[in-house]
């Protein structure tokens, strides 16, 4: 049994089938939906049921709440549809006149940032651009239809090539790929750009930046493209890593702080070794947040990283007061890459 799911606003329809869930089967079909660890954790995917009804699934309540069920929300990478239904995604300024494209590329440049972290420069063809905002992100499509999804690191100022990083993980067959077998000049293929995590800038609301990990990939492309558009409001950038060799591009940033009187930076590590000659913040990234500014309800906050770090930012920064609908996040399982 197949079921029609109506995408609303505009005219684009999909199908599922029985048991299958909205995000699966638009990422089957090639329709752009937002959507960061697809298991329930995050958020990312969430929309609005319009019309028909669905099975919710299992979920972290953290990621839907029950109000949001009863005001018709629903997590797309859960959400089986029992009915023909319609939808309407979560979309934030980055989807409006953004054409989602599927491309060949070239990998021009690997560069190791640390030990686990690899920078891929991807050079699209030469008749083609990707038009994107900042904080968006690709997925790579595997040979078997599979996709593993990547932040776009570099601001899209930058046209013809697109900047990703790479984070190792143990068993992930696409990363494995990329530190053990991959070589410049291979050839991928890209679908994008995707999300919505992106720098909201008609507001007026100082900025916070949190990263951890390889989640620092979309706020460099932010803050390259904030201080190139010239965004006076102030930033404030936290950095969480482990250890201090997994900080890195840490000169860049420091080289940003120097050009630019409204960006302050903070890094912090949850465990620096005893060589690191650490003397800055230690402890976990949104606890430095909240000991700085213990009232957010002025703020907007951007946050990146797996879905623990989201969730924890998320519930710390709530209980100071900032707004939910002021949360912004880009959170990826990194379980399958």
């Amino acid at each position: 049994m197949r079921f029609k799911v109506h995408i609303h606003p505009g005219d684009r329809d999909f199908t599922v089938e029985a048991g299958e869930t909205l995000i699966d089967a638009a990422v089957r079909q090639g329709v752009p939906l937002p959507y960061g660890c697809r298991n329930g954790q995050c958020g990312a995917c969430k929309g609005k049921i319009l019309e028909g009804r669905v099975d919710y699934g299992d979920f972290s309540p953290h990621a839907l709440s029950e109000q949001e069920i009863n005001a018709g929300m629903a997590l797309f990478c859960k959400a089986k549809p029992l009915t023909d239904i319609a939808i309407e995604p979560r979309s934030g300024p980055a989807m409006q006149d953004i054409v989602v494209k599927k491309l060949p590329c070239r990998v021009e440049k690997m560069e190791l940032l640390a030990p686990e972290v690899m920078r891929l420069h991807l050079k699209l063809p030469n008749t083609e651009r990707l038009q994107y905002a900042a904080g968006q992100y690709i997925n790579i499509i595997l040979r078997d239809g599979r996709r593993r999804s990547f932040s776009i690191a570099n601001p899209p100022h930058e046209p013809g090539f697109i900047e990703l990083h790479i984070g190792r993980v143990e068993g992930g067959e696409f990363t494995g790929h990329v530190f053990n077998g991959m070589k410049e000049k291979d050839i991928l293929r890209i679908e994008g750009p995707l999300g919505d995590f992106t720098l909201r800038k008609e507001s007026a609301r100082p900025i916070i930046l949190m990263a951890a990990g390889t989640g620092f990939a979309p706020i460099k492309g932010i803050v390259e493209d904030a201080l190139t558009q010239g965004v006076h409001r102030p930033i404030y950038l936290y950095r969480g890593a482990s250890t201090k060799q997994d900080l890195y591009l840490d000169r860049v940033v420091r080289g940003w702080v120097s050009e630019v009187e409204n960006l302050e930076y903070a890094p912090v590590l949850s465990r620096p070794e005893a060589d690191d000659g650490w003397r800055g913040r230690r402890g976990y990234v949104q606890d430095a947040v909240v000991g700085d500014f213990p009232d957010l309800s002025a703020f907007e906050i951007y946050a990146s990283g797996s879905p623990t770090m989201v969730n924890a930012a998320r519930e710390t920064c709530l209980a100071r007061g900032l707004p939910r609908e002021h949360f912004y996040f880009d959170a990826f399982e990194f379980g399958e890459r």
